[in-house]
């Protein structure tokens, strides 16, 4: 959809995952400043010992998370760090549950490493949570892991720290790992969200975070993983195979990020909340079926059971309007849209009205 919509002129670009703010410039200084400094040369695979220090502090004190600096990796962004989870847990052939609706990468990671997806489902009638009957029947011998994400895109939903913990317990129970995707962990919009490591600590659980999105990163390449020890070991042999290391000054534009202010962070919540106000008054107004996102910065609307890709591109084509069509993550997203709120709330709001008209006539 990004590629149709890059062709039409003036389009509301409604369909991208991506903060439309510009990097904190105290950020980008100390990318240069390093770079002035000399910090061009490789790096240790698994990150800059400060940062993998600033690292464990920020989880401990942010999530809740009890972990050491050697527990910390620095990735190129969270997708590389997902793609070095997969590889170090899965085989050829292993099974992952994956959520159905979620981002279409947690399914082409697997494909790469040769493992198999199965969706589980988030359905309307259980607030888009998972039902643990459904995960159990979902399970077989070679089911090696299970995905959750939380903050999630596309549905902007928050899981709570029930749900969590008792998808981490049947987890154990079943003795396969979790990966935890909290790329958003700090962009909630209502109450702050639940690290599942920090609910279950004794349970197999991996986290993954960002940079990207919190502190508008995106171009950037900065993520993290936390693990244990024995499966960190396996997590950087990956990393080392793959991409060596990650680029040095943007290192230390993370470490700034975490080190310097954090109002730039808090600022753009709050400019997220007052676009998810704003979006669900007009749909509401327009009569648009939608989801109250709790975290992210993504608008999941309900669109009567039409084919979402040919309704996306037929909005795209006659109304200039972009959106994300939800068959993109997983058959149960089929029926609906998702967008972006990282727009400017004019564009929110156009795209709103234009969207309701279209499918009303």
């Amino acid at each position: 959809m990004a590629n149709a919509a890059w062709r039409v002129p003036g389009a509301i670009r409604l369909e991208l995952g991506e903060p439309d703010f510009a990097t904190p410039p105290h950020i980008v200084e100390a990318a240069y400043t390093a770079t002035r400094g000399g910090a061009t040369r490789y790096a240790p695979t698994a990150g800059i010992p400060e940062l993998r220090e600033a690292l464990a502090a920020k989880v401990g004190t942010v999530n809740g998370v009890a972990a050491a600096p050697e527990e910390v990796f620095v990735s190129c962004g969270a997708v590389e760090g997902l793609y070095a989870v997969y590889r170090a847990l899965l085989d050829e052939g292993d099974e992952i549950l994956v959520p159905d609706p979620g981002w279409p990468n947690f399914t082409n990671l697997a494909h790469l490493a040769g493992a198999r997806p199965v969706g589980y489902r988030l359905l309307p009638s259980d607030g888009y949570l998972p039902d643990l009957e459904r995960l159990d029947r979902s399970v077989t011998a070679r089911t090696r892991a299970v995905l959750v994400n939380s903050p999630a895109n596309p549905l902007g939903t928050v899981w709570p720290g029930t749900t969590l913990a008792a998808v981490a317990e049947w987890a154990a129970r079943h003795g396969i790992w979790v990966i935890a995707d909290e790329c958003y962990d700090q962009l909630w919009l209502d109450e702050p969200s639940r690290s599942m490591a920090a609910l279950a600590p004794d349970a197999p659980v991996v986290s993954v975070f960002s940079f990207s999105k919190t502190y508008a990163m995106t171009g950037w390449r900065v993520g993290y993983v936390v693990a244990g020890r024995p499966l960190a070991e396996r997590i950087a042999r990956v990393q080392e195979t793959a991409v060596s290391c990650v680029s040095t000054p943007a290192q230390h534009a993370a470490l700034a990020a975490l080190r310097g202010p954090q109002e730039p962070v808090e600022e753009m919540r709050a400019a997220y909340r007052a676009r998810r106000d704003l979006a669900l008054a007009v749909a509401q107004e327009v009569g648009l079926p939608a989801l109250r996102p709790e975290g992210a910065f993504y608008l999941w609307l309900d669109v009567g059971g039409r084919p979402s890709a040919e309704l996306a591109m037929d909005l795209l084509r006659t109304r200039g309007v972009a959106v994300a069509p939800g068959a993109a993550f997983g058959p149960g997203g089929e029926g609906a849209v998702r967008l972006s709120l990282a727009a400017a709330p004019e564009a929110i709001e156009e795209g709103l009205r234009r969207l309701a008209a279209h499918l009303s006539s």
